[in-house]
């Protein structure tokens, strides 16, 4: 019923009271009981008409309100839709997993780099792409983002597309939490870095087989004789190189291949210097560095250390703020490793 109809519906009834009053004969003490009646019910009948005048106003302010909330469910649609168009068809790979990394959605490049329709991906666990050999290392690294508030982690690590070969992979985890800081999803991004260790493994020999025999040739003073050099690094060809432009001056290296074979080797002896790589697959050299310092703290003695890596994105101040004391790229020129070791050795002065 609308207002209007209610008012004139109230009009009539009090018409039809005032007549009734006109033509009824009563008792003076009726008649004044029923005056008294009928005034009551034109009060009600008016508070009766505030309240319809006061429920329309409110209907007509829900109806603004319900306008606003249809135009604001149909922007937050709108954006919605904008965002995961742009998280479909974005050219990096990325993917959403819960706290246990099942996959939760995954974007079209995730589904052509894991050679698997992004369908297919959603409600199966990451470590399900990941080589067997690697598994624990990945379980543990997911373990440890309960407990680790950082903003991004950067992990390498092999993963395993859907028939074809296992290849090198950068992810960029970034951890999602509640308000109570609960880790609730992880939000990654793949990156196939295959291509660009190659690239830096060929670059890495190319610039061996050019300077190993500049390096034979300087031979001259063994300046540096007896110094003891402890190289980590797990790439075969890496080690070679800096063993061969270390031992050319001089230096005893003993070359490893991971951080665990550089711990056991510290309980055997103490190097003059470390040289470690940043980047290793099982346990990187920011690992290693904090292992190292704890052994220090044991032992009662200080290893110089040195960081080398062959990305040209690793933060120096990253490495030296870890505890390193010196940073170089593993394509710099054989006489800067030299430099740097004499350096740290305590020896800059008697090389030259």
């Amino acid at each position: 019923m609308s207002e209007e109809e209610f008012t004139r519906r109230i009009q009539t009834i009090r018409q039809q009271i005032e007549a009734l009053q006109r033509y009824i004969v009563l008792e003076p003490t009726q008649q004044q009981q029923v005056a008294e009646a009928i005034e009551e019910i034109a009060a009600s009948l008016e508070n009766l008409h505030v309240l319809s005048e006061q429920m329309q106003t409110s209907l007509e302010a829900m109806e603004v309100i319900e306008e606003e909330l249809i135009r604001q469910n149909e922007y937050l649609a709108e954006e919605r839709q904008r965002y995961f168009e742009l998280f479909e068809f974005a050219p990096d790979a990325y993917l959403l997993t819960d706290a246990q990394g099942v996959i939760l959605l995954a974007n079209r490049a995730a589904g052509a780099l894991f050679n698997v329709l992004p369908n297919f991906l959603i409600g199966k666990p990451l470590i399900n792409f990941v080589p067997e050999a690697e598994r624990l290392v990945f379980r543990t690294k997911l373990n440890q983002l309960s407990s680790v508030y950082s903003s991004v982690q950067e992990w390498e690590i092999p993963i395993c597309r859907r028939g074809g070969q296992p290849f090198d992979a950068s992810l960029l985890v970034a951890p999602v939490r509640d308000s109570s800081r609960t880790l609730v999803s992880l939000r990654i991004n793949v990156h196939d870095v295959t291509k660009y260790k190659q690239a830096n493994l060929e670059q890495l020999q190319s610039a061996a087989s050019q300077l190993l025999p500049l390096a034979a040739a300087v031979l001259t003073p063994l300046s540096l004789d007896g110094l003891q050099v402890l190289i980590v690094d797990d790439e075969a060809d890496a080690r070679e190189f800096i063993t061969a432009v270390l031992e050319a001056h001089g230096i005893c290296v003993t070359a490893v291949a991971t951080a665990a074979e550089a711990l056991e080797a510290l309980q055997q002896f103490r190097p003059d210097v470390l040289v470690s790589d940043i980047r290793m697959p099982d346990e990187n050299g920011y690992s290693l560095i904090r292992k190292v310092r704890e052994l220090e703290a044991e032992k009662g003695w200080h290893i110089p250390t040195a960081a080398l890596t062959a990305y040209l994105a690793e933060d120096r101040e990253k490495a030296l703020t870890a505890g390193f004391e010196s940073h170089l790229h593993k394509l710099a020129p054989p006489e800067e490793l030299v430099e740097m070791v004499a350096r740290l050795a305590g020896r800059a002065s008697s090389w030259q």
